[in-house]
């Protein structure tokens, strides 16, 4: 079991595999005039301070963020999210991490759009809070739902700019959410086909993400990339977090030599033991 309050996990070796395909993902559309939306279904409080009770509860981000943050010769792309997670450390020192809407807003123009959906009330309002913090800019450009990122999603699509990043990335608590995703690929695409879709997944000793991963592959004509990161071998009890991946569909011809470059130095950065290792696979592309 995963906790939902994402705040124990900010900042983990999953949070910068995941953080690194979205910098590279928000670059390339910013890299049009036209405007652009960005979709986030499971948005958590959007923004996790590291010296905080619950992010040091479990200390993650020591094997995540903290390698990296001192590195300065770094991939691009690793450059690029360090970059990003910087800008909210101005000191020097590393006490807050961004989560995805948080690095979204730094990519946002004028005429771009942030639609967060979290359905767990008390992180909802907590990220209502960070979005006002963050100033009216930030304010104007977001809409923060406080409802079930799925359901959202049926409702936002397709978006008015017809050129949007859907980021989908629920907890996994319930294994109900594997087939939740699949359903949400089946019915986003009806609707809005050329968008770009980004599916977070763990990697854990179970068979349903696996499952998820290959039921998406399965549906035809689909244009993909699939990144995973382990960094230490499953544990002899079955439990925990040994890796993650990232399924990205309709993937810009720029991500794949990105994660080419940078797959390799990170799990050699961030792995924990000799179970570490990465791959990179891609269809109809």
């Amino acid at each position: 079991m995963f906790s939902y309050r994402h705040a124990f996990h900010a900042g983990n070796h999953a949070d910068v595999l995941k953080h690194v395909v979205v910098v590279q993902l928000l670059r390339h559309l910013a890299l049009k005039e036209t405007p652009f939306w960005v979709i986030d279904t499971h948005a958590g409080a959007g923004l996790y301070q590291l010296e905080g009770e619950w992010a040091n509860k479990r200390g993650e981000y020591l094997d995540g963020i903290a390698r990296l943050w001192r590195l300065s010769a770094v991939p691009a792309p690793i450059a690029d999210y360090l970059a990003v997670v910087r800008a909210l450390n101005p000191d020097g020192e590393l006490r807050h991490y961004p989560g995805s809407p948080f690095i979204a807003l730094q990519h946002l123009r004028e005429r771009d759009r942030l639609n967060l959906s979290e359905l767990h009330s008390s992180e909802s309002q907590v990220l209502a809070q960070n979005i006002a913090a963050a100033g009216r800019a930030a304010q104007r450009r977001t809409r923060v739902n406080a409802a079930d990122g799925f359901a959202r999603l049926r409702a936002l699509l397709p978006p008015p700019p017809r050129r949007a990043l859907i980021l989908i990335d629920p907890p996994y608590e319930n294994k109900d959410d594997y087939a939740l995703v699949v359903q949400a690929v089946h019915e986003a695409l009806t609707r809005f086909a050329t968008g770009c879709y980004a599916i977070w997944y763990p990697r854990i000793q179970r068979r349903e993400p696996q499952e998820m991963v290959s039921r998406i592959v399965a549906i035809p004509g689909l244009r993909w990339l699939h990144a995973s990161l382990t960094v230490r071998s499953p544990s002899p009890e079955g439990l925990g977090l040994h890796g993650s991946g990232m399924f990205v569909i309709n993937p810009p011809w720029t991500l794949r030599p990105a994660l080419a470059n940078c797959l390799p130095w990170l799990t050699a950065t961030l792995r924990q033991d000799d179970g570490a290792n990465w791959t990179l696979d891609s269809g109809g592309l």
